[in-house]
Parts: structure tokens; C-alpha cells; sequence
């Protein structure tokens, strides 16, 4: 499985181009300020981008998304409970002071225990509440042979979790989504954070403050 990630300012938040090894066939995860360097590797890995998914409706995080889908013509999916966030991007952005386009309207919604395929690509949905009331962390593996890594939005972050403090986050609701889903995976699962560096499962679990 090919798996590019790119941050750029301001906020430095992980987007994520995934391919097969054995298909043109990819995903990208959370397009945002980075979409033109992850568009330039899809144009010169000659991909084809099958679909779009979001971890969560925050602005940051779909910034790009209309770029992404304007490029590449894949569908967007988030989850139904984080629409209000999705549709409220340009009032997101004006409290950061930053300007993001209302992107259109999502062409599906992301459901938990849903399984996304594609040509040696698949992903499974876990619903992960809590960062927002619609966030979700993808499982994400390719066929023949690689192992299932995760997709993890701002749910969890090396030694660290999601902000609660914004409008719609819980925190009890948050720890008790790593507990019950994330945790459920095994140690050496690799998490892939929406900010900062890769983690994993095992790492978090007995390291992180927030949750030994």
C-alpha cells in the first residue's frame, strides 16, 4: 500500500493520498491547504482517485475538498452527523480568520461498520464521536497482503487526544470512543493522526497521558 501524507501552514494538518501497489486505484483522505501537492502526486504516480472521505467536518480538514473533487472527479463521503459542520465551513473559518468556500453538498455518507472497496483498496468505517459528533477513523489495508493502518482525523495524536472545546466536541465521549474502538485494534496498529507524527495503537495505550 502506498501511503503519501503532506502538511502545509496554518494549520499543518495531515492530508492523505492511499494507493494500491497493484492497481492505479486511490483514495484521498481530508484534502486541505495541501491538496496541490497531493493532486501533483496523484498527476505524476498517473492515479486515479476513487474517492474522497473525511474523518470530520471541521474546515481545516476539507479545505480542499472542492480542488480534490474538481481534479479528480471522486465522490466525497463524510459521516451524516457532522453535515451541520461540513455545510457551516465559511463560518469555521471566519472564527480562525481564514477563508474557506462552503464546499458542495457531500455525494455519500460514511456509516459505521460500512467497507468502502476498491481495485486492491479497502477501508471499514469505525465511528469515533467525540472530536465531533461525526468523526470517524478509517481502516485502511490493500489486497494481496498489507495490514490494516488507521486513518485517525483529530481523534488521537502521539501522546495526545482531539479537542473537546469547540462547539459539538465531548470529551467523556471522546475517551470512551479510543477506549471502546480504537484500543480495540492491535498494539502494533499504525495511527495515522490528522497532526503531527505517525503513532501507534501500543504506544498510545501506554504512554499517552490522557489515557493510561
Amino acid at each position: 500500500m502506498i501511503i503519501e501524507s503532506r502538511a502545509v501552514p496554518p494549520f499543518f494538518k495531515n492530508g492523505f493520498l492511499i494507493a494500491s501497489d497493484t492497481s492505479r486505484e486511490a483514495i484521498l483522505i481530508d484534502p486541505g491547504d495541501e491538496v496541490p501537492e497531493l493532486l501533483d502526486l496523484v498527476a505524476r504516480r498517473q492515479l486515479v482517485v476513487k474517492a474522497i472521505l473525511l474523518t470530520h467536518g471541521h474546515m481545516d480538514h476539507l479545505a480542499g475538498v472542492e480542488a480534490a473533487r474538481a481534479a479528480t472527479g471522486a465522490p466525497v463521503g463524510v459521516h451524516r452527523d457532522d453535515l451541520f459542520l461540513y455545510q457551516t465551513a465559511r463560518d469555521q473559518g471566519q472564527m480562525f480568520g481564514y477563508v474557506v468556500a462552503t464546499p458542495s453538498a457531500p455525494d455519500f455518507f460514511l456509516e459505521s461498520g460500512q467497507r468502502l472497496t476498491w481495485d486492491g483498496l479497502h477501508a471499514t468505517v469505525h465511528h469515533t464521536p467525540g472530536h465531533s459528533p461525526g468523526g470517524v477513523c478509517l481502516e485502511v489495508g490493500s489486497d494481496p497482503g498489507s495490514g490494516p493502518e488507521l486513518f485517525v482525523g483529530d481523534t488521537l495524536f502521539a501522546g495526545s487526544i482531539g479537542r473537546t472545546d469547540l462547539p459539538l466536541g465531548d470529551y467523556q465521549t471522546l475517551i470512551a470512543s479510543i477506549r471502546s474502538v480504537l484500543f480495540a485494534f492491535p498494539d502494533t496498529t499504525i495511527v495515522h493522526p490528522g497532526h503531527g507524527e505517525d503513532t501507534t495503537i501500543g504506544t498510545e495505550r501506554r504512554t499517552n497521558p490522557f489515557l493510561r
